[in-house]
């Protein structure tokens, strides 16, 4: 497998990115999820958002990884069975899960830095407040946070179904391109 995107496949750099994210996306989502129900004596109280928060910060900067490397690795072209439509839902479904992921972490950063406070990544280096005290922003960063991740895991949910659709009813190579085993031998 190649490291950069070719014409018509996904490169291993691309591959691995996507499923990291995903499985990020996801793994935080879970994670917040249970997290908000936890009580101030349970003993993950804090351990729960102090890991949330620095696979958080480690996401941005895959993420914004990923930005720089889409610029110098073109996608592959879309398949040849393709309507203009699915393509068109392609990019848009793509375009909208790069900003909610974009919203959801800049929302997550603010609620965690509304008192002023820096953001520890895993005792290896702090995130400092870059907006100070300001009165209320927790908990409208907080609402954002909320309903961007819930949208944000349901197209997310969407796109993969939508690959397997693709696998499994037009048995094409949509999924496999992203799986990085290429074309389907005929």
């Amino acid at each position: 497998m190649q490291v950069r995107n070719s014409s018509s496949n996904f490169g291993v750099v691309s591959v691995a990115i996507h499923w990291l994210v995903a499985v990020a996306v996801f793994g935080l989502f879970g994670l917040g999820y249970w997290m908000v129900d936890l009580s101030y004596y349970d003993d993950w109280y804090r351990t729960g958002p102090d890991i949330h928060r620095s696979i958080g910060i480690l996401l941005l900067l895959v993420m914004l990884f990923r930005l720089v490397w889409r610029l110098f690795n073109p996608l592959p072209r879309a398949l040849p069975s393709h309507s203009r439509l699915e393509v068109l839902a392609a990019h848009g479904a793509h375009s909208l899960l790069y900003v909610l992921i974009f919203v959801a972490m800049a929302s997550g950063y603010l609620i965690s830095t509304a008192d002023g406070s820096s953001i520890s990544v895993f005792n290896w280096f702090d995130v400092p407040s870059v907006t100070g005290q300001i009165k209320g922003m927790e908990d409208t960063a907080g609402l954002v946070h909320y309903w961007s991740t819930w949208a944000l895991v349901v197209l997310a949910g969407v796109h993969g179904l939508a690959a397997v659709k693709h696998h499994l009813i037009d048995r094409d190579d949509t999924l496999r391109r992203m799986l990085g085993s290429g074309r389907r031998q005929s």
